[in-house]
């Protein structure tokens, strides 16, 4: 595996998980925000990622000792699936006829945990990148 496929593979990483972070961001940003339908109310976002092997497995498979690299890529952003919140607040000036308010599916625990993790990952490729910048200063002094 060179050098350009590390970065490759880790700059794909910290676009996926940029990714990540700013759609926990705009969760938590519409966490608190009511409407007066069910169609007009926020719903939480998940990002969609998937895995592509720079080298076949079919190398793999036969034998080749070619080491194999996986990059992500970002598939799509999905709203999820889950009940909205609907609370009796007559004196709300978005409040419907009955006078209840959507609210979104946004559990913020859960949220917050994901940035955590996404956080922790992006400073993971952080360090992939730095690894082999020394690696390669490494391989330049040998030839000194």
């Amino acid at each position: 595996m060179s050098f350009s496929e590390i970065y490759q593979i880790a700059g794909s990483a910290m676009t996926a998980q940029t990714l990540r972070l700013n759609t926990i961001a705009s969760n938590l940003a519409n966490a608190d925000a009511g409407s007066t339908t069910e169609a007009g109310t926020y719903r939480s976002r998940k990002p969609v990622f998937a895995t592509v092997y720079e080298n076949s497995q079919l190398q793999a498979q036969s034998g080749s000792s070619a080491a194999a690299g996986a990059r992500v890529q970002i598939m799509d952003v999905v709203p999820v699936q889950g009940e909205l919140t609907r609370r009796y607040e007559p004196g709300n000036p978005i409040a419907d006829g009955d006078g209840y308010v959507f609210y979104p599916n946004v559990d913020v625990v859960s949220e917050m945990a994901d940035m955590m993790s996404a956080s922790r990952s992006f400073e993971t490729s952080v360090d992939v990148l730095g690894r082999a910048r020394s690696m390669q200063q490494g391989l330049l002094k040998l030839g000194q």
